[in-house]
């Protein structure tokens, strides 16, 4: 995996500490801008003044009340993801497979829930079991490619992404076979009613799970920046041989990061569900889990740096959603400029590269 660790200020970068500030602050927010500038091109090739979309963007998404709350909720299952990228990142593992682990959670909770409810379960039991059948899911699909890279050493980009499809595929075919609602006409699971999913912060419509991103963002940076834990893992992830000689066990450490990161995409699967969907249709995916990897890179593997970057994302895609209407943008230009940011990210630690081997020499 390559280095995403940030300069350090008076280290080896060789340079004055302001300047090395200065580096940090354009490699976090460069290849944003540079990606926007790009879009921006694509956006006059297409006849749309980028100017007029960007603050139509802003508008919709941000300076109205009912925009920003759509925002905001969006918010709660994509730093779920974040979470689940940052552990399995920082920890020298690729797990690619969160689209599979989201889908099959989501599906298995939407599922569950609205029977529960039925059968006169108290609303705060439904949604723990919930929360915690989305984690179990989403850490259980990930035990194969946890045991073939712990015991075998094959290689997890393979293996999660095989089991991101296959995972996609089968949520679909349980949505509409074995949990097709029968009293709807379209392929979907039994909706979960309003009341009984997770509370709306204060006088808003913004999900609660808002709230348990944000919380389980912070643990998670603070679990592999701050304790032993976390270093454990780290160093598994930076140099397994030395970790074996300092007598880590690398297979349970590599076992604990595949458990912890797809249980985190799980859980993000039923925030989702249980705190805006409410039921999943047939070939719903929104593929959450590749789109946010971009954001983590560059926000530099950093919980809080993801915290701004999932916001900025989420207005994107909510004011893209209303651009798509009123200026004639496709919809999905939101993810061009995913892609752009992937683009310009790259250039930007090749750039940090080149700085650094001219620093060492």
């Amino acid at each position: 995996m390559s280095d995403v660790s940030l300069p350090v200020a008076g280290g080896k970068s060789g340079g004055k500490p302001g300047r090395d500030w200065l580096w940090m602050l354009a490699l976090l927010i460069g290849p944003l801008l540079a990606a926007l500038a790009l879009g921006g091109l694509i956006l006059l090739a297409m006849g749309v003044n980028p100017l007029s979309y960007y603050a139509f963007v802003v508008e919709r998404s941000i300076l109205r009340p009912s925009g920003l709350e759509a925002t905001l909720t969006r918010m709660g299952p994509l730093l779920l993801i974040a979470a689940s990228l940052i552990v399995a990142f920082r920890a020298g593992i690729w797990n690619l497979g969160g689209d599979g682990q989201f889908l099959l959670a989501a599906v298995m909770v939407a599922a569950m829930t609205p029977l529960m409810h039925e059968a006169g379960m108290p609303v705060w039991l439904v949604l723990v079991t919930g929360l915690l059948t989305g984690a179990v899911i989403g850490a259980a699909w990930s035990v194969l490619p946890a045991l073939l890279k712990a015991f075998q050493g094959i290689n997890e980009i393979i293996t999660t992404l095989m089991m991101s499809f296959l995972g996609v595929s089968f949520a679909n075919v349980l949505v509409k076979l074995a949990f097709l609602d029968p009293a709807t006409t379209t392929p979907q699971t039994r909706t979960l009613p309003v009341e009984a999913r997770l509370p709306r912060l204060f006088d808003t419509t913004v999900s609660s799970g808002l709230l348990i991103g944000l919380v389980v963002v912070v643990l998670v940076h603070l679990m592999m920046t701050r304790t032993a834990f976390g270093m454990r893992l780290r160093v598994v992830g930076a140099n397994p041989r030395a970790a074996v000689h300092a007598g880590l066990s690398v297979p349970k450490l590599t076992i604990a990061v595949f458990a912890i990161s797809a249980a985190l995409a799980g859980l993000s699967g039923a925030v989702d569900i249980l705190g805006t969907q409410g039921n999943v249709r047939a070939d719903w995916n929104p593929a959450y889990s590749l789109t946010v990897v971009p954001l983590v890179f560059l926000a530099r593997l950093n919980g809080f740096g993801s915290i701004a970057y999932v916001f900025l994302f989420s207005a994107l895609t909510i004011g893209g959603e209303s651009a798509a209407r009123r200026l004639g943008v496709p919809s999905f230009f939101s993810l061009v400029i995913v892609a752009l940011l992937l683009i310009t990210l790259g250039l930007a630690e090749y750039a940090d590269k080149r700085r650094r081997a001219r620093a060492r020499q």
